[in-house]
């Protein structure tokens, strides 16, 4: 047989079975002839990917892959770069912080009261218009009006509620980090869009969308709610209840619906007499916030509700929130002397391993760890 009649056999030989061989992830000898290379002589390029080779070549960066990529291998590499992945979603604008640096609330405040917020403040309507006998009522037995002194202070409350969420602000993403870490425990930062927001208890992967009605004073009064050291407490045990798998709600949602609660209750001037007693609006407003929050969780908790009747408990608790506001504020002030407390106690006893003692109003237990309503209970529904 002549030379070249043995040279087109073997080339044939190595195109119908070595190919193959490669395909299945077996790779070609490799030898200083390079015979190997003509297993790839007289394929169509787009064949290449169909019988893996391509990935073949690059399994290795110094020479041909030893044999096939195992599931382990590929996995591992998936999840690295997805750790390597994981970057705030700030747009095209960096934040000349340290990356993962948390944000407190007098900062975050602070930004607001140094830009120019005119466009959204002239949406705003201090107090409710009224008219007729309804104005007569108000003002012969209604709360007083809010001293003069305090009036800027209310108008920016109220301008940031009308402002949402951009993510192109580096003060805005450092918002949602925070309040990310806080309750979740995490220490890296995560994306301002994607499905773990909806694990915090928002509807979708985009937190910007459930702010409608109360703007980015929601996301500050989260804020506020988990940087305290007393309050943070609270949240997470009401975290906690919103995961129940019987009694849970939406923990980011909810709280928007408390902040609108709260700005309402401004606007209607219920919170006046308050401020004017303090002679301040944005911490009285953040304590009425976080007290209506704590009586939700005792009510979801102590009356066994669950998501269908949220819209009943909201209703009930709107109208409790603006005809008692003091009562509320009390009651998170007796809260959060027991927290308080519990905590230097805690101090005093480093070296007992036990865990805080929680306050007894947020001691939360789900629906089946509690006893059954007697008949003569009365129960919301």
């Amino acid at each position: 047989m002549s030379e070249k009649s043995c040279s087109f056999q073997s080339e044939k030989e190595l195109r119908d079975g070595q190919v193959d061989s490669v395909s299945a992830g077996n790779s070609p000898p490799y030898d200083k002839d390079n015979s190997a290379l003509l297993a790839f002589r007289g394929i169509h390029i787009s064949d290449l990917k169909n019988h893996s080779v391509l990935r073949s070549l690059t399994t290795e960066a110094n020479g041909w892959a030893t044999g096939v990529v195992s599931p382990e291998v590929l996995r591992a590499q998936e999840e690295w770069e997805a750790v390597n992945s994981i970057q705030p979603e700030t747009g095209n604008q960096t934040s000349s912080d340290q990356p993962g640096q948390l944000i407190s609330f007098s900062e975050a405040l602070q930004h607001f009261q140094t830009v120019d917020l005119s466009s959204f403040k002239k949406r705003i309507q201090p107090t409710i218009r009224r008219t007729g006998l309804a104005a007569l009522r108000h003002c012969l037995f209604g709360p007083p009006k809010l001293h003069q002194g305090l009036r800027e202070e209310r108008d920016l409350v109220l301008t940031i509620a009308q402002c949402g969420l951009d993510s192109q602000d580096p003060v805005h993403g450092r918002v949602l980090q925070t309040i990310y870490k806080k309750l979740t425990g995490s220490k890296f930062d995560c994306a301002l869009q994607g499905d773990h927001w909806e694990d915090l208890g928002f509807q979708g992967a985009n937190p910007a969308t459930d702010l409608r009605g109360a703007g980015f004073l929601a996301l500050l009064h989260l804020l506020y709610l988990v940087m305290d050291s007393k309050t943070l407490l609270m949240a997470q045990e009401i975290f906690h209840l919103s995961h129940h798998h019987i009694q849970q709600f939406p923990f980011c949602l909810m709280s928007v619906n408390i902040t609108r609660i709260a700005i309402q209750a401004l606007r209607e001037e219920c919170l006046s007499r308050e401020c004017n007693r303090q002679q301040k609006v944005i911490p009285v407003v953040n304590s009425f916030y976080a007290a209506t929050f704590l009586h939700l969780a005792h009510v979801w908790r102590t009356q066994q509700k669950t998501i269908l009747d949220s819209g009943f408990v909201l209703k009930d608790l709107e109208v409790l929130a603006k005809k008692s506001p003091r009562r509320l504020l009390k009651t998170l002030e007796i809260y959060l002397a027991g927290v308080s407390k519990a905590q230097t106690l805690l101090g005093a006893q480093k070296c007992c391993e036990a865990p805080a003692p929680h306050s007894k109003d947020l001691t939360f237990t789900g629906v089946c760890d509690l006893p059954p309503p007697s008949s003569e209970g009365t129960w919301l529904v």
